[in-house]
């Protein structure tokens, strides 16, 4: 049995303040030597371009984005999301080409006759997404989370990877 294929995602949106926390998670993991079997992209708002992806039929996608679940900011998640909430989205919405959300990617994905295998969430709690007219860059709290992210999603890489050799020997 072969290495399995694993896609990590950054999303977000880097003109929105702490939604961009993907995105710079993302810079951070592709600044690492990863094995062939791990891609890193930063899919910042392109829903269409992740749903393409996901397409491809991954073992594991690891999405990474800010995630308010009303706790403190900086407070980091690692989520297995309930893949039934496709059902209850609305099916005529349309997927928007300047955000993303997520599970509108997933639900397109699967309207396109794709598979989920294991996805994963690793979230971050925002502080801010800035005024109206935008905001660049992490706040303080946002941003010291960042290494900590990396740490998780290398984590999650390695134990899917070791599960793999296990189920081989």
């Amino acid at each position: 049995m072969s290495q399995p294929s694993i896609l990590i995602a950054g999303i977000g949106n880097i003109f929105l303040g702490d939604d961009a926390f993907g995105c710079e998670v993302a810079k951070e993991l592709n600044r690492r030597k990863w094995p062939e079997n791990v891609r890193v992209i930063d899919f910042g708002i392109r829903g269409f371009d992740l749903a393409y992806a996901m397409l491809e039929g991954n073992d594991v996608t690891i999405l990474v984005d800010a995630a308010p679940r009303g706790d403190t900011p900086g407070t980091l998640y690692t989520i297995e999301p309930d893949l039934s909430d496709l059902q209850t989205l609305d099916a005529d919405a349309a997927l928007e080409t300047h955000a993303m959300n997520p599970l509108k990617v997933l639900q397109m994905v699967k309207t396109m006759g794709g598979e989920f295998k294991k996805i994963l969430l690793v979230g971050c709690e925002p502080e801010t997404f800035g005024p109206e007219e935008g905001l660049m860059g992490l706040s303080a709290r946002v941003e010291s989370a960042v290494p900590e992210a990396v740490k998780i999603v290398e984590s999650l890489v390695a134990k899917h990877c070791a599960q793999s050799l296990g189920a081989i020997a």
